[in-house]
């Protein structure tokens, strides 16, 4: 251990170089073709002064407009009059060398007056490279604002800000990753969210040791309380209603540069399965759909083991005419249940990769073309039964109910261990599996709280809004796990009037 940090450290210090001085930092900077150098007079005062920049982070109608006339037609004999000379806020000046290689690199231009003077001015000029605000792909919604996260974090930021204007949201910045220096962003609100919750949070983002940070994906993994789980232990979600929603609840968001996804925490696992439109329609409807969605992932689960273990091991609870239609569907079948469900549910995982890594016309012709073709042909072809296909086609269809693309994806993988377990020990097999993922689910923390909270550990108040939604003058009170310093969202008209009647 102690040889792979020695290792792990010198490969950093030659990727990376110590910062030590000014010239250093030009010298390597001159090796990239977009690092420019240029000299100027300014015609007032007849000083001299050196512009130096990125050209590719830079935005050159910033430079022409609005700092090219003053550097060279204002009165300026040094950088601090040069500093109240240019209409800039976030003029910096300065001689740390680690500053300037930072502002450098993130857009700004240096300048200056000595040659052989260390300190400089920098003022930013970064362009604004990037793809506006639109409708949200991944988590559609019919009714609702339709604006998502961009991959810029100011233009994140000023989507949460909009919505939540209050003093008391306080946004935290760190830079992660030691070579691609990623803003990573710390949002929650003051004096509501548990403090423990944020430490752990900020304490876990700023101990990560990574060189590169291109999503709040790899935050999500890094900072998991269990990292070998496949259950997603922090809510992501690319929709800022909902962010702002977790974020008035008590929870901490984070928003990561280059990211259309922010990341929320501590969840649950209820909160996977809780969609932005459960708060757009009348309650009753919303707690039946969200209960259809919850019945649709059991079925997802369960429908092929069980067909495979009933089949193998336990045919006898199968109704006469039932056994009737399974006979005559599998009388050509040379295969066993398990080897025949397997060969399916790999082949909807084919499509449904193919599908999503092909351009989005293909890839719906493919997906839906693929599996009435393949279908139909495995039936003639005497490999599958028409009974399994049918229910490999439900269960397919069920895990696409599940709102969050993450849980899916997980309820896809662990149906194949309930698979395997169904064919050594039928319903034993399928009864051990269930065990196994509910003990792992016990045991499964998100930033220390209960993972399978309001289940385990019960809390009556916290399932009004899990597997129904409580209307919202029900909902007086925010999760119980989360520990939020103000627990109470808001008092009912009646507890007011007792209020007033005791005062």
């Amino acid at each position: 251990m102690a040889l792979f940090s020695k290792n792990q450290k010198e490969s950093e210090e030659n990727i990376v170089s110590p910062i030590k001085s000014l010239p250093e930092i030009i010298e390597q900077l001159s090796k990239s073709k977009d690092f420019k150098q240029s000299m100027a007079i300014n015609e007032q005062t007849g000083t001299s002064f050196q512009v130096s920049f990125i050209s590719t982070l830079i935005d050159d109608k910033i430079i022409q407009k609005d700092l090219m006339p003053y550097l060279l037609y204002g009165k300026f004999q040094n950088l601090t009059d040069l500093k109240f000379l240019i209409p800039s806020r976030d003029c910096y000046i300065t001689s740390d060398p680690a500053e300037i290689e930072e502002k450098i690199m993130i857009g700004c231009i240096m300048i200056k007056l000595d040659p052989n003077d260390m300190t400089v001015a920098l003022l930013p000029a970064t362009a604004e490279v990037g793809r506006e605000v639109s409708p949200s792909e991944v988590e559609f919604t019919v009714g609702g604002p339709k604006e998502s996260f961009v991959e810029s974090i100011e233009k994140n930021l000023n989507l949460i800000r909009k919505r939540l204007p209050i003093k008391e949201l306080v946004i935290d910045e760190v830079m992660v990753g030691t070579l691609t220096k990623t803003r990573v962003a710390i949002i929650y609100i003051d004096g509501l969210t548990n403090t423990e919750d944020v430490k752990t949070m900020t304490q876990r983002i700023k101990d990560i040791n990574f060189d590169q940070i291109q999503d709040s994906a790899y935050i999500e993994e890094m900072i998991a309380d269990n990292k070998n789980s496949p259950f997603p232990q922090l809510l992501n979600s690319e929709r800022p209603l909902k962010v702002i929603s977790s974020l008035v609840e008590g929870k901490v968001a984070v928003v990561v540069d280059g990211s259309p996804f922010a990341i929320m925490g501590p969840s649950s696992v209820m909160s996977f399965f809780v969609s932005a439109e459960d708060y757009l329609m009348n309650w009753a409807v919303a707690s039946s759909i969200r209960i259809l969605r919850i019945i649709g992932v059991i079925a997802s689960v369960f429908a092929t083991p069980m067909y495979v273990a009933i089949l193998t091991y336990h045919p006898e609870i199968i109704p006469k005419d039932l056994m009737a239609s399974l006979i005559s569907s599998r009388k050509h079948v040379p295969f066993p249940p398990f080897v025949e469900a397997m060969f399916l549910e790999i082949t909807i995982e084919l499509l449904r990769e193919a599908g999503a890594r092909l351009p989005t016309k293909v890839g719906q012709t493919i997906g839906i073309v693929g599996g009435i073709v393949l279908g139909t042909a495995s039936v003639e072809a005497s490999l599958t039964s028409n009974v399994l296909l049918i229910l490999v086609a439900i269960a397919a269809l069920a895990s696409f109910t599940t709102p969050v693309y993450k849980i899916s994806t997980t309820i896809r993988l662990v149906r194949f261990p309930f698979l395997l377990f169904a064919q050594l020990w039928g319903f034993l097999g399928i009864a051990f599996t269930v065990c196994i993922l509910l003990t792992h689910l016990i045991q499964l923390k998100s930033l220390g709280r209960p993972y399978l909270e309001p289940v385990y550990p019960p809390r009556l108040n916290d399932l009004k809004d899990s597997f129904i939604r409580f209307p919202f003058l029900r909902e007086t009170l925010r999760p119980g796990y989360l520990h939020s310093q103000k627990p109470v969202r808001f008092q009912t008209k009646k507890e007011n009037q007792k209020k007033d009647i005791d005062e």
